[in-house]
């Protein structure tokens, strides 16, 4: 049997707004919050999940360009 993909979720600029939001508070928000966040946005919990785990493996992303950028171009000291 073909085991049937869930499709994308689309957020409103509204809802990216708060989740950014709660983002800067909790990187790692427990299923009681999860599931608080998604009554907020209206979205079920296992989208914030995924939500989140996206979030964070693009916020390591952007950190570790950040770092190398940094080393590429060291701050002269003159």
């Amino acid at each position: 049997l073909p085991v049937k993909k869930k499709s994308r979720t689309l957020y409103s600029a509204e809802q990216l707004e708060e989740l950014e939001k709660m983002f800067q508070e909790d990187h790692y928000p427990d299923n009681e919050r999860r599931r608080e966040i998604a009554a907020v946005v209206g979205v079920t919990p296992q989208r914030i999940l995924v939500w989140f785990q996206n979030r964070r493996a693009k916020w390591r992303k952007l950190q570790k360009l950040s770092i190398k950028g940094s080393r590429k171009y060291p701050a002269s000291s003159a």
